[in-house]
């Protein structure tokens, strides 16, 4: 059996509008609608989508567990409407002011090798992209392709980069 390849995802920024800091309820979680085609366009040619993302606004009290599953609940569900389906989101909840220095957190790899491996992903077939340099840095420790897009520029733009 031939492994699979995956296009991780950043979320905020990447996925959903960046407001800035954080965003904190499914209210305030706009999806970005000029990721569908390509996002549908990646998943038709093979790749898994995998979300992995940091989350320290859980360590920092601005919102809870309940509210980060509804938004993810949101996210699912509109990609899905739209005939995109995400394999999984994988997040870190911890934040270095709050929690020391955690192994998930980007720009660690721990989430990517994780879905990786649960996937049977082979890291050297597989991409991350990310608005921020830390996660260009995730997939690089992890042996993929780190690839850096401005804040909520389509994915798109980027897709030649995707063997």
């Amino acid at each position: 059996m031939r492994p699979n390849k995956a296009v991780f995802l950043d979320r905020d920024g990447v996925l959903n509008k960046e407001l800035g800091d954080y965003v904190c309820s499914a209210g305030d979680f706009e999806v970005l609608e000029h990721n569908f085609a390509p996002l549908k366009q990646l998943q038709d040619r093979g790749y898994l989508l995998i979300v992995i993302t940091n989350q320290g606004g859980i360590a920092k009290g601005w919102y809870s567990e309940k509210d980060l599953s509804e938004m993810h609940d949101k996210l699912r569900a509109v990609y899905s409407a739209n005939g995109i389906t995400l394999t999984e989101i994988y997040y870190c909840r911890h934040h270095p002011q709050y929690n020391g220095n955690c192994l998930c957190r980007k720009p660690g790899s721990i989430m990517l090798e994780k879905a990786a491996a649960r996937f049977g992903a082979e890291p050297s077939r597989s991409y991350f992209i990310g608005d921020r340099e830390r996660d260009v840095l995730a997939g690089e420790a992890a042996g993929m392709t780190g690839i850096l897009i401005d804040s909520d520029q389509p994915i798109g733009e980027v897709l030649h980069l995707i063997a």
